[in-house]
């Protein structure tokens, strides 16, 4: 009898392992539905109007600078950080475009007309026009505005119309800060984490585009050919380091897929990433140690920037559609912990996972 309890005991641990692996492929391949969007809005929502815990990252001039985040930043004064708020709004913005029957819509329209307008757009305007403050958010943060003006531009609705107004003049701010930094900028800045220009020149060049600015998009081309034309064997495997959530190699394959003609960007990725050409090739997904660690959750956002770029490449290359199955078991480990996770990745890692689910169906 014994004997038989411990063969029931292991069958049923056997199937409910089964079962566990089918609910996560399941998520993994799951496309980005009502469902699914009604759940990720209540991420952004939670924390554009949350004024603590904040992290500043400016730098104060004089006593006069020591104020509280929502004046400093009467928009963007949320989910932690400058950088996170700003891709909160986008968040918002994206579901509810994609989704006008959002359960939470009228929630979500009544925080974007609060909070995207005239007066507070100047407050923010002029925190960014003083001398002290020219660096501050390059380029992470600078593409995240991008995004949610681009965003709002491309939405054909009255109320986006509005808001993508009032938000122009920081936008037209920020490719000005693109425009003077990107000549100045020698070199090209590779780590994994806010400053890495890869990532912080795909999403301007998406806005370059998209509004038809060629004075952005011309410079944008010239300077990653200047930084990654003649880059080789990029060293995968040293990825990732602890703190990573963009990934050196792959963010640099997203950029120069965008620049590049497809003749030109083959030759290139071959010389730069041979190996994704093979069937067979793996990349181990990145553990997360703690999630109640800030730093450490970076890692989940690695998965999902790891996915975007992975998906944008096995879509538009049918050489390369076997790696679709290698991003959906990136989005498949971190995707299921975004919900209920704790502040440190809750506040922002929505964000990159309807990114990677809509580089995943577009």
């Amino acid at each position: 009898m014994k004997a038989y309890t411990i063969i029931f005991s292991t069958m049923f641990l056997c199937l409910s392992c089964l079962s566990e692996a089918s609910d996560l492929k399941n998520q993994a391949t799951q496309q980005l539905n009502l469902t699914e969007a009604n759940s990720l809005a209540n991420l952004p929502l939670h924390c554009v109007e949350t004024p603590y815990p904040y992290k500043t990252g400016y730098v104060l001039g004089s006593e006069k600078d020591v104020q509280e985040p929502s004046v400093v930043h009467p928009i963007f004064y949320g989910c932690f950080d400058w950088h996170s708020a700003a891709h909160g709004y986008w968040s918002l913005v994206t579901l509810l475009r994609q989704f006008p029957d959002l359960s939470k819509a009228e929630e979500i329209k009544a925080v974007l007309q609060r909070n995207l307008t005239e007066e507070k757009v100047a407050t923010e305007l002029a925190f960014f026009s003083k001398d002290i403050n020219a660096s501050f958010e390059r380029t992470y943060g600078w593409a995240w505005l991008l995004k949610l003006s681009q965003e709002l531009h491309e939405w054909d609705d009255p109320m986006a119309t509005k808001l993508a107004a009032n938000l122009q003049p920081l936008a037209e701010l920020i490719t000005n800060r693109y425009i003077d930094f990107l000549p100045k900028l020698l070199y090209p800045i590779r780590v994994g984490e806010h400053s890495n220009i890869a990532f912080g020149l795909s999403f301007a060049h998406d806005y370059a585009l998209s509004q038809n600015n060629a004075e952005l998009q011309n410079l944008i081309v010239k300077r990653a050919k200047d930084y990654f034309i003649l880059d080789k064997h990029c060293p995968i495997e040293w990825e990732p380091s602890g703190f990573d959530f963009l990934s050196p190699c792959l963010e640099e394959v997203g950029l120069m897929q965008r620049i590049l003609p497809s003749e030109h960007f083959l030759t290139w990725l071959n010389h730069f990433m041979p190996q994704l050409a093979e069937g067979d090739f793996e990349l181990a997904v990145a553990q997360v140690g703690d999630r109640k660690d800030g730093k450490l959750v970076h890692l989940d956002g690695l998965n999902f920037s790891r996915a975007w770029n992975l998906y944008a490449l096995a879509k538009k290359y049918p050489q390369y559609s076997h790696l679709k199955e290698l991003a959906d078991k990136h989005l498949a480990y971190s995707y299921p912990n975004l919900v209920g996770d704790s502040y440190e990745g809750g506040h922002w890692l929505g964000s990159f996972a309807i990114h990677a689910l809509n580089t995943r169906k577009e």
